[in-house]
């Protein structure tokens, strides 16, 4: 595989990977070129941080805390992500290496007070934060998008056509609560 293939095929996963379905939440924001696909919500997940959705199906990608038995974060893999097969019968299954390793895995790496920067393998341009937050003692993930910090709940990526090395990916959406306002807003990125 050549590099520029490599790139665009990392590009166009981690955008399929970080950025994962809003469609219960603000219609508005996908009305303007919505998936065809109706998306379940996942819900009663153990840990859930958030979700990823993403066309060409309705398989969801889970990230969630990844707690040791002692009941402490794992500080060396704080998150543990994997699918939610819904075009299967809700079947729960983990990542396949390539997923994992090119599309949909997280890297961490540990900061202070147990906070965590997280950033996708396919889309390094967007840092998340992983922290536990004052009012509920929880951990959150949390990102910077259009100038708005989100506690993100979900992503949506939209793809178009294309194929499995190189999708067509025409936008991002990040939803959540913006700190700021603690309102749910959902925020569209173009991916280069």
């Amino acid at each position: 595989m050549n590099k520029l293939l490599f790139k665009n095929f990392t590009k166009s996963l981690i955008v399929i990977t970080i950025l994962v379905n809003i469609f219960s939440g603000n219609l508005m924001a996908q009305s303007k070129n919505p998936s065809p696909l109706h998306f379940p919500t996942p819900k009663n997940i153990d840990n859930m941080l958030f979700y990823i959705q993403r066309d060409p199906n309705i398989n969801t990608a889970i990230y969630a805390i990844n707690y040791q038995e002692n009941g402490k974060i794992d500080k060396s893999n704080p998150v543990k992500a994997y699918w939610i097969r819904y075009a299967e019968n809700g079947e729960k299954k983990d990542f396949s290496y390539i997923q994992r390793k090119f599309a949909y895995g997280i890297e961490s790496k540990t900061g202070n007070n147990e906070e965590f920067e997280l950033k996708f393998v396919s889309y390094k341009k967007l840092p998340l934060t992983l922290k536990k937050t004052d009012s509920d003692q929880k951990y959150h993930v949390f990102v910077t998008v259009n100038q708005k910090k989100i506690q993100v709940e979900k992503i949506f990526v939209r793809i178009e056509g294309g194929s499995f090395w190189l999708p067509n990916v025409k936008y991002a959406e990040v939803t959540g609560i913006e700190i700021s306002s603690n309102k749910t807003i959902t925020e569209r990125m173009l991916l280069k």
